[in-house]
């Protein structure tokens, strides 16, 4: 056997050898590489407050704060109107993020499953990240049933990184942004969604499709917006779903009624119908891209050698300004990642009732001391 022979045939044992051991563990790239699990060991925080807190909740009349891991929570939060997710980057930002957007679908799976579990009709998720941390989250949002509506950028401007990058060195343009990501709850009645659903009402009362038109007295909006599948469909304004469902009652085959009922037994009313969907205002002047300078001066949370304490705190407008876009007075508000509680801050300051949870006993800590400046006479410092 010549030597040739001999070292294809330990390739090749090797490279079967591999294989199997390749096998044991799912977490492999599109090379067939193994992938080693991200690390989970934060960064150090400009602060640690060493002595945990005396209390794991705290409460008034519009936020509730808790000491804990989100998880353990939902189950007596009140249903949200609105989440506000920032959390884990996949860049070692804190104890328990991951190195790297690789991990992230992992590290947000549980969470998203549970949103889907107590999410309303009427529920808003903006889930907050970097470009490629939300890109590798997409498909397990999807998969929970949370719909994309919209990408917004927050650009932080130049100011974010200068004298922090040396531009002739990196191999990219300098990163100013980050992504707020819009997403709504996918409402299904009967196993199917809203559409879907609508149609095969219509359908059941046995009328042709375009009585649908007569019904609400328009030419042909109907049909062609309410009752379409494709990406034309519009949703019926409760006006509207009530002509349809008066009519389809009135006229539709005796034995299929009632139409359009969420029960079965009664129709839907026109206040049930009008929360089947999320909520959304624009605001005046606003668009997708939101210029606004890094969170500093008093709003800024610091430690008392004058570094922020926290990496990525967020302003209270930008978290007003999509709190108060989707959701009314008195309406709920999570945010399952608290960090320091900006936008249950937020949430309060226009009279929305918020839930979070934050893991760290010192960000717990600094944020609860934001809802008031002498909490029990405590000093955290």
């Amino acid at each position: 056997m010549s030597s040739m022979t001999c070292i294809n045939n330990s390739y090749e044992k090797l490279s079967i050898r591999l294989k199997m051991t390749l096998k044991i563990d799912n977490r492999c790239d599109i090379n067939n590489r193994k992938i080693l699990p991200t690390s989970t060991v934060g960064r150090g925080k400009t602060v640690s407050i060493k002595s945990k807190p005396s209390f794991e909740t705290w409460s008034d009349q519009y936020v509730s704060l808790y000491l804990g891991n989100s998880l353990e929570f939902y189950n007596v939060w009140t249903p949200p109107t609105v989440i506000v997710s920032d959390g884990a980057y996949g860049i070692l930002g804190f104890e328990g993020d991951t190195s790297d957007h690789l991990g992230l679908p992992d590290w947000y799976e549980q969470h998203i499953k549970a949103w889907s579990k107590y999410a309303l009709p009427e529920t808003t998720l903006w889930f907050w990240n970097s470009e490629i941390g939300w890109a590798a989250v997409h498909p397990i949002l999807e998969k929970y049933g949370w719909r994309y509506q919209n990408c917004n950028i927050w650009n932080k401007g130049k100011a974010h990184i200068a004298g922090n990058v040396n531009t002739q060195k990196i191999r990219r343009f300098p990163v100013v942004s980050e992504v707020c990501v819009q997403y709504t709850f996918e409402v299904k009645i009967d196993g199917l969604i809203l559409k879907q659903w609508l149609k095969k009402e219509w359908q059941r009362t046995g009328l042709p499709l375009k009585k649908a038109n007569e019904a609400c007295g328009v030419r042909d909006a109907a049909v062609r917006k309410y009752l379409d599948q494709g990406h034309l469909w519009y949703y019926p304004p409760p006006e509207m779903f009530i002509l349809l469902q008066e009519y389809a009652n009135k006229f539709g085959a005796p034995e299929g009624r009632p139409y359009f009922s969420l029960d079965g037994k009664s129709p839907c009313s026109k206040k049930k119908w009008s929360k089947m969907r999320a909520k959304f205002k624009c605001p005046h002047g606003f668009t997708n891209i939101w210029d606004r300078n890094p969170t500093n001066g008093k709003e800024r949370i610091k430690s008392p050698n004058g570094k922020a304490a926290h990496l990525n705190q967020k302003p209270l407008d930008l978290m007003e300004l999509i709190i108060e876009s989707s959701s009314s007075v008195g309406d709920v508000i999570w945010e399952p990642f608290g960090g320091l509680f900006s936008a249950s801050l937020a949430a309060t300051q226009i009279k929305r009732h918020a839930f979070a949870a934050e893991i760290d006993s010192t960000y717990f800590q600094l944020g609860v001391e934001r809802f008031t400046t002498n909490f029990q006479g405590q000093k955290l410092f």
